[in-house]
């Protein structure tokens, strides 16, 4: 059986307490919200935290809100299980509510909250196995060793982004706050994540996400699809967020696309991107920008299902989300 490692437990009140204990500690402390990814990582050895900062007490982390001029803010802590069932989302943003229901299972939904998705770990097939495992082979770069697994010659770690709310809030343009001592800082979705399978956030390890501002409803679609090998619980091995801005002729004024579970963030699509623009969105076209997307995804044996198989059926899976969007 896996043990959890023994930490001390903080429970503030407030954003501020929080921030305080997490700049206290340092790097032996980290934020735990529904402790879905943290306490299995824990128990695996993958993170070993002596100080856990629970942000279930902090109230204003768990609101949501329609603001005046249309846009959806939701608080980090708000469960997965909320989003799924709120009648504004469903109404609104059916590709980010499409994206939640997918994740995981119903139980873990009830207690995984949308900031936590949004931080996941990146994941690898060398990485999320147990402590003696990782020990038997010698360790890799994310965690205690000098090599990657995936990459031997590599000098850089290529665990992969694999959140399934990460691609199409991306897609989306949707905002993302975090606090800090120093007071709030907002960026788009899209800054927050890099290209590296360790540093692939560039929030500091002290700030705490507050909230994720979605934009107001308007000239715009969103969808999210998902592959992986089970259809009940598992991570994608792809997932596709696409957004498109529309004229009143139907034409697209901009697209974003976004894949998910083949890097370390979630890639975007350029050539598919341009493809796209200025024009209106046939069946001809949307197959030429599936295929577009064939290159940029670059698949290696660091996940679930086979390497080749998996580039080859990303440019479908990318003309199903942009048929999605009509």
């Amino acid at each position: 059986m896996l043990r959890l490692p023994k930490f001390a437990y903080h429970t503030p009140k407030d954003a501020v307490e929080a921030v305080r204990i997490a700049k206290q500690y340092g790097k032996e402390a980290m934020y735990v919200a529904g402790g879905t990814d943290l306490y299995p990582n824990m128990k695996r050895r993958h993170q070993t935290p002596q100080q856990v900062i629970s942000l279930r007490d902090v109230p204003e982390l768990h609101s949501m809100e329609v603001l005046p001029d249309g846009r959806l803010q939701i608080g980090a802590m708000v469960t997965l299980t909320t989003l799924e069932h709120y009648p504004h989302l469903l109404a609104h943003y059916k590709g980010f509510a499409h994206a939640v229901r997918e994740i995981s299972t119903p139980l873990l939904r009830n207690m995984g909250t949308i900031g936590g998705n949004l931080l996941l770990d990146t994941r690898c097939t060398y990485y999320d196995q147990s402590h003696e495992w990782r020990e038997s082979i010698d360790y890799c770069m994310k965690k205690d060793g000098a090599i990657c697994w995936v990459a031997p010659g590599s000098p850089r770690c290529w665990a992969v982004q694999s959140s399934d709310t990460v691609p199409v809030v991306c897609a989306m343009e949707a905002e993302i706050e975090f606090a800090d001592e120093g007071g709030l800082r907002t960026l788009k979705a899209d800054d927050l994540y890099q290209d590296d399978g360790i540093q692939y956030l560039t929030k500091k390890p002290e700030e705490l996400l507050t909230k994720i501002t979605l934009p107001a409803p308007g000239n715009w679609k969103a969808s999210y699809l998902k592959l992986r090998r089970r259809d009940t619980y598992d991570f994608p091995v792809l997932g596709v967020g696409a957004c498109l801005w529309f004229a009143e002729d139907g034409t697209i004024e901009k697209a974003n696309v976004r894949l998910g579970g083949i890097g370390s963030y979630a890639m975007p699509a350029t050539a598919t991107e341009k493809l796209l623009v200025g024009k209106k969105l046939t069946d001809e076209l949307i197959a030429d920008a599936g295929a577009a997307a064939m290159k940029p995804a670059r698949t290696m044996d660091n996940t679930d299902l086979d390497v080749y198989w998996r580039k080859k059926v990303a440019p479908i899976y990318v003309a199903r989300a942009l048929k999605a969007c009509l």
